[in-house]
């Protein structure tokens, strides 16, 4: 069976996109209508089972009740189903055309991973970072011992076990692109330390496409320098802020992020349905938007330059300052917390020393308002403290929706791209 790192990786030597859903339902059945629904999607496609809430924590005993009682989930429940029932419910549907991830958000997947990869799949993603700080109130610590030996029982599968960083995802928005790149990739360093050797790095559309690209294009740059014994990727995240009401600017978002896709050279996408704002989409609303991101994904006809704005100056010091801290790097992310060398900002986890923060410029940037104890002065260009207010923040939280619901919505043009 070809494993997902090289499918990801033949795709990308074909010059086509992977596209892929961030799709769960809590019955086998319907998970496996969902995933052949994925599958029979023209183009190159891979599936996705989402976890549920309570598989995240381990409360596996509430899902278990809850899928006694007929309680509805809002994902796959996999620890409870087990190998044996998930086994069955892929057969037939896993293959070397399709293969299948895991996305579940906890800051303890070891029960989760163990039971995924005696499923068959090799797959899922995460991080001690980022499927801790903004979920849960795990002490970082334990979410760092936690994926140290997750890490180490997936590299002791095999070569091909894949593990994609959501570090570049943090919090959604309002995360300035040199964090995101910066935690991307230790997070990456950090996987591979611990036996493993495929990986993706993700990072989430943000609010300027220009901006946008330089990220990429540094997360592309420091994972060439820092893991050339890895197999690696880049996979996009469609914005994951507050969406759009509208269809039309939910589609109109969708295509701008595949664009941005095919632009950065990112060889993966994960997609965003029209319905994201309102609901858990169905399979069939996951489908169209697969078949809108695929028709989306050709060359443009344009060109967009990045910015250049520092972002690669800005990861490269975050990296090293972490780096150079301790030689165990899991240590040394606990340290880089403690010390606010690395510093979230408006994520209130206990470990995060919560003294960055970060406003819109005027052409939609994210920029640096306050740095905190981070090792980026001199390099960050911040905004002066005015630039962050209650009503700014509010206004920022919803700057994506309202452009694409109240401008784009009606606009052929689509400005934002010449930024």
């Amino acid at each position: 069976m070809t494993s997902f790192s090289a499918f990801v990786a033949d795709a990308a030597a074909e010059g086509r996109l992977v596209v892929q859903p961030r799709m769960g339902f809590a019955e086998p059945a319907r998970m496996r209508e969902g995933l052949l629904a994925v599958r029979a999607v023209p183009g190159r496609t891979a599936g996705t089972i989402t976890l549920d809430s309570y598989t995240r924590v381990g409360a596996h005993d509430a899902a278990r009740r809850a899928l006694r009682d007929g309680a509805p989930l809002n994902g796959f429940p996999l620890v409870v189903h087990g190998p044996d029932v998930t086994r069955r419910m892929l057969d037939g549907v896993v293959s070397p055309d399709f293969p299948v991830q895991v996305r579940h958000g906890s800051p303890a997947p070891y029960d989760i991973v163990r039971t995924l990869l005696d499923a068959g799949l090799d797959a899922t993603e995460g991080g001690p970072v980022s499927y801790c700080l903004p979920y849960s109130r795990t002490p970082l610590r334990d979410s760092v011992r936690e994926w140290r030996r997750t890490c180490e029982l997936m590299g002791g599968h095999g070569p091909d076990a894949h593990l994609e960083t959501f570090g570049g995802c943090m919090l959604g928005q309002l995360c300035p692109p040199s964090l995101l790149v910066a935690l991307s990739v230790l997070e990456a360093l950090f996987f591979r330390a611990h036996g493993l050797r495929s990986v993706s790095l993700s990072y989430a559309q943000q609010t300027n496409a220009a901006q946008d690209l330089e990220a990429i294009a540094a997360l592309r740059t420091l994972a060439g320098e820092l893991l050339p014994d890895v197999r690696w990727h880049v996979v996009l995240y469609t914005y994951m802020g507050v969406y759009p009401r509208s269809t039309t600017g939910a589609t109109t978002l969708l295509r701008d992020s595949v664009e941005l896709a095919v632009r950065s050279g990112a060889e993966r996408v994960i997609v965003k349905t029209e319905v994201e704002a309102q609901r858990i989409p169905t399979p069939a609303e996951n489908v169209a938007a697969l078949r809108h991101a695929l028709d989306a994904a050709r060359p443009p006809t344009d060109e967009l330059r990045p910015a250049t704005t520092g972002v690669l100056a800005e990861a490269r010091a975050l990296v090293e300052a972490v780096l150079d801290l301790d030689d165990d790097l899991g240590r040394g992310l606990e340290l880089a917390f403690q010390r606010g060398y690395l510093d979230v900002p408006y994520c209130l986890h206990a470990d995060n020393a919560g003294r960055t923060r970060a406003a819109l410029d005027e052409q939609g940037r994210l920029r640096w308002v306050s740095i905190g104890s981070m090792p980026i002065g001199g390099l960050a260009r911040t905004l002066p403290p005015e630039a962050l207010t209650a009503r700014s923040l509010l206004a920022m939280l919803t700057h994506v929706e309202h452009r694409y619901d109240n401008v784009l919505a009606r606009t052929p043009a689509r400005p934002h791209l010449t930024d």
